[in-house]
């Protein structure tokens, strides 16, 4: 997977490991860049790779974001790759995940441009709970948790977040994500952006 990426043209600036169920599970997370990008300098590039060796559920990758200020995630459902643990898995693993590698940059471009969107859009008070209860709808966040992002938005930790607007409430949200299982947040944070994407007109 390195090699692939370094052979795309970009540079890795960081990574995390973590295994669960005695090994059976694995999760990743590889930070990295372009040499060459200077748009959002206060967040960066990050790939979700997770596996299962009790099938539990298959191979995958995810592209996403991890904010500098607070070192909130989030993934996007927009490049993932799947395969079940059957024979020659590990060979066709290494294509698949070849030619998605193939499509990061434009889909990291993509992501750029989002996240503009949602820093253009303003959030009033009304509209911003309005969002927070159909999160809570389509499973984003647990019941539990709605009234920790709304006293996230109401009350930033982080000056960056003092905009009103949807950048700052989605990282509401991530804050909030905090601490639970990486693969549940790779799951919440897709449902979250699909539902930040109708705000801005993202289909």
């Amino acid at each position: 997977m390195l090699d692939q990426l370094g052979s795309a043209g970009f540079r890795l600036t960081g990574e995390s490991h973590a295994l669960s169920h005695e090994g059976a599970r694995y999760f990743g997370v590889l930070e990295i860049t372009l040499p060459d990008r200077q748009v959002g300098s206060d967040y960066g590039w990050i790939v979700g790779l997770r596996n299962s060796h009790d099938k539990v559920f298959p191979a995958g990758l995810v592209a996403g974001t991890r904010t500098f200020v607070c070192d909130n995630m989030a993934f996007s459902g927009e490049v993932r790759i799947s395969r079940k643990h059957t024979r020659n898995a590990w060979r066709d693993l290494r294509h698949l995940t070849a030619r998605a590698v193939g499509q990061l940059g434009d889909r990291f471009q993509s992501l750029d441009r989002r996240i503009e969107l949602y820093r253009s859009e303003p959030m009033a008070d009304w509209s911003a709970l309005d969002l927070v209860i159909r999160a809570m709808d389509c499973q984003a966040i647990t019941p539990s948790q709605l009234p920790r992002v709304l006293n996230e938005w109401r009350k930033p930790r982080h000056d960056a977040f003092c905009p009103r607007n949807l950048w700052s409430l989605f990282n509401s949200f991530t804050e909030v994500f905090k601490g639970q299982n990486p693969v549940t947040t790779m799951r919440r944070s897709q449902a979250l952006h699909g539902l930040c994407d109708t705000i801005v007109g993202i289909n």
